[in-house]
């Protein structure tokens, strides 16, 4: 099967690599890759934000199998055009993608359907908004409506602080994304993540894994796009999945399809673990970063056949195998990430350390001259697996201390909440 992974991310050089191992598979290319997915796939220059470009590249090729990976692709519907074109695409449907593409989408489905999440209001003025606000407590969560590149979150101590990201989004901080803005309730709780695939009817649960969002350890400084991430989620029991899948998995995939839009991809449940229950957060439509890469390094199973599965509608007895290891992954960041930051900096040290169990996939790298070199914010993902949460961080750290890029940094503090709860 000749297949194209579209997207440039650590996500991406996850997917390809795990895909790199079916037998299933007879040549890959990466649109538009980074300097990872060079090294295993075949790169290719192509503006993924054009469609037209992106058909025309898989007709030429004889590609048989598109997997997308962004958000953005996602939602402005690439998938529905490839599909289109009479090729095989993991992608959700526009109208089904709006479960990222739309906060107030995702509420309002939340409502009918009966689905356990925060209290909100949605607003399109900001002068509203901040009337809302008056009337309110700290904290509070404020969200840019649309997709911000995992940056739209803000969680305000202070209603003054709430104020402030208000304004923001109405002055275009976060672009289209911004231009209507949802208010919910502080949930107080644990974070988690549950990752489903579903064919339009089946829906198999794949499994679970923790994000660390803050910049800095302990959990300070601002929200970015995921500064390293472990799994399983020690904290997700099996009768908290099963809860989950009830509760607020199924009547999500059910109510999709009642309205026409059925849900075919995979479902990225943010869930927040509350006193009266598990709770939604958001849903993604695409696979989570840095996420995958704690996943893929997890699953035993061939990705291409249950990926392909998903998209053709025929999921039902797919039984993935997973490692009984703890996979633990650390995001290396370019200093100033997730604000401004410098690019083409070199990277060193990266010679033999992928060996068993441990794998740097790239995120924002570009090679130039016989040299990588950072090409982004999140620049590298160094993953590994251990026999269990300690273990994966020691080897995952000592990687990270052998690599040379002064213009980097990243959190020292992955995988704490597991530890500290194995610890008692």
């Amino acid at each position: 099967m000749r297949v194209l992974v579209i997207g440039s991310g650590g996500r991406e050089h996850a997917l390809a690599w795990k895909l790199a191992q079916s037998p299933l598979l007879s040549q890959l290319f990466v649109a538009p890759g980074n300097g990872g997915t060079g090294e295993i796939a075949e790169n290719v220059v192509l503006d993924i934000t054009d469609h037209a470009a992106v058909v025309g590249f898989c007709k030429l090729m004889r590609i048989d199998f598109v997997v997308v990976g962004p958000d953005a692709q996602v939602v402005a519907g690439l998938g529905d055009d490839i599909r289109t074109a009479g090729i095989a695409c993991f992608c959700p449907s526009k109208a089904a993608g709006q479960l990222e593409g739309s906060k107030s989408f995702t509420k309002a489905l939340c409502d009918e359907m009966g689905i356990p999440t925060a209290a909100y209001r949605r607003f399109e003025s900001e002068s509203e908004a901040l009337d809302y606000l008056a009337t309110r407590t700290a904290p509070i969560v404020i969200k840019a409506d649309g997709l911000a590149a995992g940056k739209g979150v803000t969680v305000a101590e202070t209603i003054e602080a709430a104020r402030g990201a208000v304004e923001d989004c109405f002055a275009g901080a976060f672009g289209a994304a911004g231009a209507s803005v949802v208010i919910e309730e502080f949930m107080v709780g644990e974070e988690v993540s549950l990752f489903v695939l579903c064919d339009g009817q089946t829906m198999l649960p794949l499994t679970t894994a923790q994000d660390h969002k803050r910049a800095h350890d302990g959990d300070t400084g601002p929200n970015t796009g995921g500064m390293g991430a472990y799994s399983p989620a020690d904290i997700m029991t099996p009768e908290l999945e099963a809860q989950v899948m009830r509760e607020i998995i199924e009547p999500t995939v059910r109510g999709l399809r009642e309205r026409g839009t059925p849900y075919q991809g995979v479902l990225y449940a943010g869930l927040m673990l509350t006193a009266e229950g598990p709770k939604l957060v958001e849903y993604n439509a695409r696979f989570g970063d840095p996420e995958t890469q704690v996943m893929m390094l997890r699953l035993q199973s061939d990705l291409l056949e249950l990926l392909y599965a998903t998209a053709t509608g025929t999921l039902a007895g797919h039984a993935p195998r997973w490692s009984e290891d703890t996979a633990l992954t650390v995001i290396l960041a370019s200093k100033g990430y997730p604000g401004a930051y410098n690019t083409g900096s070199a990277i060193g040290g990266l010679e033999g350390l992928n060996h068993e169990g441990i794998e740097v996939f790239h995120a924002g790298t570009r090679r130039e001259d016989g040299r990588l070199l950072a090409a982004g914010g999140r620049v590298l993902n160094v993953t590994a697996l251990g026999a269990d949460i300690a273990e994966a961080q020691r080897r995952v750290y000592r990687c990270v201390d052998q690599i040379d890029w002064p213009e980097g940094f990243c959190r020292r503090d992955i995988g704490w909440r597991a530890i500290e709860r194995a610890r008692h």
